[in-house]
């Protein structure tokens, strides 16, 4: 793998052959002479290592190492002098620096440094991923409720069938769908996702089942799709229900043949993939409708799993609040903050139409303007306006009450919520159908008080 390498040194020639050492082994090295430029090409550009010279002029490689610390850079430093003394290599690993070279420098440890950094960056990377997905990816329940979803996964993971999960908007449904996946015995192959209502028609084939190199304008080379991507693994197909009817048919033909063709090849190739489906709409009523396959019906819905809103399962509340509290407080690196009972209540209060998702980031609202504990108070500040129950029903009670802008603005607020329901939070396809630029329907959430947060950007 190569690497891009910022080379800190006052002695020209030093630079010149170690730049082209690290050249001609396929590495791109950049020189700079002194640490005050140092620092500035370290902030601006992205390096993989940086390789600095202890001793020199002005600011020395000590120095730069703490300029590096206090400036937030985290990229790996490797010191190096033809200097060197054991004093000097002690404090420059207090500083942080990954190893400390004595010079005259070999192409061969120079190399080897560099393997070992590129190994220790990925590895932390990895497991800031790690890290990630399982604060991210946790399961968190207590209720009746949620115990027979979770008995219902535990049943359905350890077979073959095909899953379609139902629910409102911000339930949960990837969450269900990569557990179903992790209890199965295809939890070591890939996990692979498309949400098909943030994808457009006419990509969609090419995103599911790839394409060959110059199939069409703009193929400049071959692409696997998401079922050879999912190979030996499950791929989760969000927003089925939104899936055009002519790619309907398609998808239909691969669950029952097991194998694909990418677009402009005449070859099929065999797939292992589990399917796994989720919608917030009634296929039952879109298969009557005309607009989803009576026979793609019966093939993704072998077995449903339905998700409770959180209106429904408020028992869950206050677990789920001390969940999202601790994993954004520790993602913050803020003290833990305390929610009192009198605040869960009132947080009970709320209907929640955008379910967990909306809960997540209330809580981070709160704890961002806590002073202390989060008391009743501050939820019921922070919390919208009151709605009916159920994800977008409009308010009559509140769209008919008060001064005529305050009715107004919660008719605004109520309609642009439907669209954003309807079109499975995809703020191009919403804005489209309101008739404004996406720029516009932003800062018209922003001024109605709708969360924005985690939506798809794609066109």
């Amino acid at each position: 793998m190569s690497a891009k390498i910022l080379i800190v040194d006052d002695e020209a020639n030093t630079l010149a052959s170690l730049s082209r050492a690290f050249r001609l082994a396929g590495h791109e090295a950049v020189v700079c002479d002194n640490a005050a430029r140092a620092l500035e090409l370290a902030q601006a550009q992205s390096f993989d290592l940086i390789l600095s010279d202890v001793v020199m002029p002005k600011r020395d490689g000590l120095a730069l190492l703490e300029d590096l610390k206090n400036a937030g850079v985290a990229t790996p430093v490797v010191m190096m002098s033809g200097q060197a003394h054991i004093e000097m290599a002690v404090r420059a690993t207090r500083l942080g620096a990954l190893d400390f070279l004595e010079k005259p420098l070999t192409t061969e440890k120079l190399l080897v440094t560099v393997d070992n950094a590129m190994k220790l960056t990925r590895l932390e990377a990895e497991n800031r991923d790690l890290r990630t997905r399982v604060g991210k990816h946790t399961m968190v329940w207590s209720g009746e409720k949620m115990r027979r979803v979770m008995a219902q996964i535990e049943r359905v993971a350890a077979s073959e069938s095909r899953v379609c999960i139902y629910g409102e908007t911000g339930t949960g449904k990837e969450l269900v769908a990569r557990t179903v996946h992790e209890k199965s015995h295809r939890a070591t192959g890939p996990f692979v996702t498309l949400n098909c209502a943030a994808i457009p028609a006419e990509l969609i084939e090419s995103e599911l089942f790839g394409h060959e190199k110059g199939s069409f304008t703009g193929a400049a080379q071959r692409h696997n799709g998401k079922f050879e991507q999912a190979h030996r693994g499950t791929l989760f197909l969000d927003e089925i229900g939104d899936m055009p009817v002519a790619m309907q048919a398609k998808l239909l033909r691969v669950l029952e043949e097991g194998e694909v063709e990418r677009i402009g090849s005449d070859k099929p190739t065999k797939v292992d993939v589990r399917v796994v489906v989720a919608t917030h709409r009634n296929l039952e009523q879109l298969v009557e409708s005309g607009g989803f396959r009576r026979d793609l019906y019966h093939r993704v819905v072998v077995f449903p799993l339905t998700l409770p809103p959180l209106r429904d399962r408020c028992e869950d509340l206050p677990t789920l609040v001390e969940h999202f509290a601790r994993q954004v407080s520790a993602q913050n690196g803020w003290k833990p903050v305390p929610f009192s009972p009198l605040a869960i209540e009132a947080l009970k209060e709320y209907a929640w139409p955008g379910n967990i998702r909306e809960l997540r980031n209330v809580v981070e609202r709160l704890l961002l303007l806590a002073d202390g504990e989060v008391n009743e108070e501050d939820v019921r500040t922070t919390l919208p306006a009151k709605r009916s129950e159920g994800p977008l029903h409009t308010s009559t009670d509140k769209a008919g009450a008060g001064p005529l802008a305050q009715r107004v603005l919660a008719f605004e607020r109520e309609t642009v919520l439907a669209e954003l329901e309807r079109h499975g939070r995809h703020v191009t396809q919403t804005a489209r159908a309101l008739g404004l630029e996406r720029s516009h329907l932003y800062k018209k959430c922003q001024q109605l008080g709708i969360d924005m947060q985690n939506l798809p950007e794609r066109e």
